[in-house]
């Protein structure tokens, strides 16, 4: 039963972080770093990405009491947001480049890593499985990410820039799916 939860809540985070897509952005971020900088980058934004979804996680919910937010409300535009931001990856990808002091924090950690997809997906999770599977789900991908990026010289050289591109157009296209799933689960349980 734990690893059923896991998966279906595993997944969907998977899919709105997008490691391989965020890959080609570190590598460019981080390009003529020194190792140890590189490691501290990498450092600086899983700690920032794992803060600000924990923080979400737990004051969510919260929040959307005060602002008289419904899981409904957040759902339809949660669903909407990702569909948007996956339409503007899969159209008009872009790579800034940032403060090497200040890369992991933004954009890196936040919010390539950890952003309004993962934060969405997140509390989606947490109604459908449980704050400790969603959590457990956004602690392994974060730390899944940290593997693909002290990696990435190497799967670079194995995926090369097209592979890497087309691994995150697939993601790009699954992210749009997500949005629409969610957008009609929310409108479903407001009809309801």
């Amino acid at each position: 039963m734990f690893l059923k939860s896991f998966l279906l809540s595993f997944i969907p985070i998977l899919v709105a972080v997008d490691a391989f897509g965020v890959l080609p952005i570190f590598l460019s971020l981080t390009d003529g770093m020194k190792p140890h900088e590189r490691r501290n980058v990498l450092r600086q934004s899983l700690i920032t990405a794992f803060a600000i979804a924990v923080a979400f996680v737990f004051l969510g919910k919260a929040i959307f009491l005060v602002l008289g937010i419904t899981v409904q409300d957040f759902m339809i535009a949660g669903g909407v947001v990702l569909f948007i931001l996956s339409v503007v990856d899969l159209l008009f990808p872009t790579k800034q480049r940032r403060s090497p002091s200040t890369v992991g924090v933004v954009p890196l950690g936040m919010p390539l890593i950890v952003g309004p997809a993962v934060l969405t997906t997140a509390l989606i999770s947490i109604n459908s499985y449980g704050i400790l599977v969603t959590l457990f789900s956004i602690v392994v991908n974060i730390l899944l990410a940290g593997i693909i990026f002290a990696s990435s010289h190497l799967l670079m050289k194995i995926l090369g820039k097209a592979g890497s591109k087309a691994i995150s157009k697939v993601f790009s296209l699954f992210l749009a799916a997500i949005g629409v799933m969610m957008v009609r689960r929310g409108l479903m349980q407001l009809i309801k």
